[in-house]
């Protein structure tokens, strides 16, 4: 729990206070879901909590203004039993849950950086496998920033709410590529092929750069040793070498033309090597083009997991003050008309300026257009909204 965080509990219960009891959104089948609340201070959740109606949701919040909401992704029979068993599990919404700081590559502390990269994740997932693949409607589907670090898509098909764990990890292993040979659907024209070739493009113009010496040379390094240890750690492959030694040695045989054409020609040529080679195709297996990479990969116990809880759309997330926030299917494409804004519109604090002393290095937030770039010891006069954010990630504090 982030230090100094009284101050902003207050404005917490100011806020459930201010909304009314007929705005609140609730999830289908209110009954049936199971509560779970996170208090200020470090308690014990309270969870095993019900309601019967928005009033009675409303009077809890204004009463205890928790650090954190969520209820249940299942529908039970009597979701305030205390034990699982007993509570007469009747199916479960489907859950995709991506998270951003899992993303090879990407540090949290790049916040505004880290956002658009997951919500470009998050919109590739739907956009390429959910509706294409799976033949997911739009009219099933509910968006939301998940008020930190990532995106939510809930998934509510009648004919799917009773799917089992294991069919929805046949969907998660589906999504990561379990199983698919990329080097055989490469020419075989399904959408698999498809992707297999956006991804060995992908691949080959990154290896370029760093043979190259650009300025994203040390970031593409990362990213592509980050793909590398996670497959070989996730997916228990096993690899001749994951150092960026190897990768850089990629790099350098990458840039033969012939090399390349006979790859092309042949996918099953080992034209980099004994070493290289294969170090190459789990490249492209794991990157973004062609399946979700770690962001899909580290929460799949959201899709997998019938019984999980869910942060709660409408409240507010207690690791940063930004608020759970739902929107149209159509705003989660970074390239759209509209794009949703996530470090604006997720933003319900207006007030006054505050006094802060930067607690860490090498950080970046973006708050309603307010960017800062702070060192440890930095001090700065920010927006009241801002200094939530950076106090209560531990980013900050507040200072006279």
């Amino acid at each position: 729990m982030a230090e100094g965080w009284s101050r902003f509990a207050l404005r917490f219960s100011e806020y459930y206070e201010s909304i009314s009891t007929d705005s609140i959104w609730v999830p289908p089948r209110l009954r049936n879901r199971e509560w779970m609340f996170i208090p200020w201070g470090g308690g014990f959740p309270d969870r095993h909590k019900s309601f019967v109606d928005k009033s009675g949701l409303h009077s809890y919040l204004r009463s205890r203004a928790p650090h954190s909401c969520f209820h249940s992704t299942a529908y039970y029979h009597d979701p305030d039993q205390g034990k699982m068993a007993d509570k007469g599990w009747m199916g479960a919404d489907l859950i995709f849950d991506l998270d951003g700081d899992h993303l090879p590559g990407v540090s949290d502390n790049d916040f505004p950086l880290m956002i658009d990269v997951i919500q470009e994740q998050a919109w590739t997932l739907w956009n390429d496998f959910l509706e294409p693949d799976f033949g997911f409607r739009p009219e099933h589907a509910q968006i939301t920033f998940s008020g930190h670090r990532g995106f939510h898509i809930h998934i509510r098909d009648p004919k799917l709410l009773h799917l089992d764990s294991n069919a929805r990890r046949e969907m998660v292993n589906y999504i990561r590529g379990e199983g698919i040979d990329i080097q055989s659907n490469i020419s075989s024209g399904t959408e698999w092929g498809k992707r297999a070739i956006r991804g060995m493009d992908a691949v080959l113009d990154k290896l370029s750069e760093i043979h190259d010496g650009g300025a994203n040379k040390s970031s593409l390094l990362n990213e592509l040793h980050g793909i590398i240890t996670t497959r070989a750690k996730s997916h228990s492959v096993k690899l001749p070498s994951t150092s960026i030694k190897r990768i850089k040695e990629l790099a350098d045989l990458s840039m033969n033309d012939d090399r390349i054409e006979r790859l092309k020609e042949n996918h099953r040529l080992s034209v980099f090597g004994e070493y290289c080679t294969p170090i190459f195709w789990e490249l492209v297996k794991g990157d973004s083009s062609v399946v979700m990479g770690a962001a899909g990969e580290t929460d799949e116990v959201v899709t997998v997991d019938t019984k999980r809880v869910i942060r709660w759309v409408g409240s507010l997330h207690g690791k940063c003050g930004l608020r759970v926030t739902e929107f149209p299917l159509e705003r989660l494409d970074p390239e759209g008309t509209d794009p949703f804004d996530p470090l604006t519109e997720a933003v319900t604090f207006k007030g006054g300026k505050v006094n802060i002393t930067s607690l860490e290095d090498d950080v970046t937030a973006e708050i309603s257009g307010e960017r800062l770039d702070l060192s440890k010891g930095d001090k700065a006069i920010v927006s009241e909204s801002m200094a939530m954010f950076l106090c209560l990630k531990g980013w900050a504090e507040i200072s006279k």
